[in-house]
């Protein structure tokens, strides 16, 4: 498969690594300095692009995939309020489009094990809920991605809670995110049901970079010969 890469920072490299060792062909490697590459016949020629860029890039580097009818693996997060507009354009599997707001494998089994958690736990109203996540230093988003992915979880099957709010002092029908970061770590989310008894937690802690960029590639691999929009969901399906 020929890839091309949007965003050619730690992610991208390890991407790249791992695309070569999975037997797949780098086409382009298109960062902010050499942004005429969307133009290139590489570019162009290539089966997907796997994106990991800024918050502030990612809708332009979209458009200009899809002006050029390449297939996206999108990793960047924070530029969600625009997410009707790539739906819209994948309608009728005019383009392709795979999001996924953490590509790790085991991030993903740990949102399906949070969704089920939360419905065991509208049961026992004496538990209140709230989550922690820390991030490098270097990460632009607030939550992140990830965070808010388990938050919408929690509240789609959680009575108590109506929305959540990046703040240590949420109102009673809000779900408090805590957000750190720190030195150079990868991710660690946590979620913690408490009650004036015990508490209960839950935590998923990444090593290292590797299992989100191994994730992108699969995203990619899978999505060979399909048109329209995929998350995954439709890649796991958990």
């Amino acid at each position: 498969m020929k890839i091309a890469l949007i965003g050619y920072g730690k992610m991208g490299h390890i991407i790249e690594r791992i695309a070569l060792e999975r037997g797949h062909q780098i086409t382009v490697k298109i960062d902010k300095d050499n942004q005429d590459d969307f133009n290139s016949p590489e570019f162009k020629s290539s089966d997907v692009a796997i994106e990991f860029s800024m918050p502030t890039a990612a809708m332009e580097n979209y458009e200009k995939c899809f002006a050029a009818h390449v297939p996206v693996v999108a990793g960047t997060t924070g530029w969600l309020s625009r997410m009707d507009e790539i739906k819209a354009a994948c309608k009728d599997g005019a383009q392709t489009f795979f999001y996924a707001s953490n590509y790790s494998i085991g991030v993903n089994i740990f949102f399906a094990l949070n969704k089920y958690l939360a419905k065991v736990m509208n049961k026992f109203p004496q538990y209140d809920v709230r989550m922690e996540e820390t991030h490098h230093i270097h990460k632009l988003d607030s939550p992140s991605g990830t965070a808010i992915t388990l938050a919408e979880g929690i509240i789609e099957n959680l009575d108590s809670k109506a929305k959540w709010n990046e703040t240590e002092t949420p109102a009673s029908d809000e779900l408090g995110i805590t957000a750190f970061r720190r030195d150079e770590v990868p991710g660690i989310h946590t979620i913690i049901y408490e009650s004036n008894v015990d508490t209960i937690s839950m935590t998923h802690d990444a090593k290292s970079r590797e299992g989100f960029a191994l994730g992108a590639v699969v995203a990619a691999e899978f999505l060979c010969g399909k048109k329209g929009f995929y998350t995954m969901d439709d890649l796991m399906k958990l």
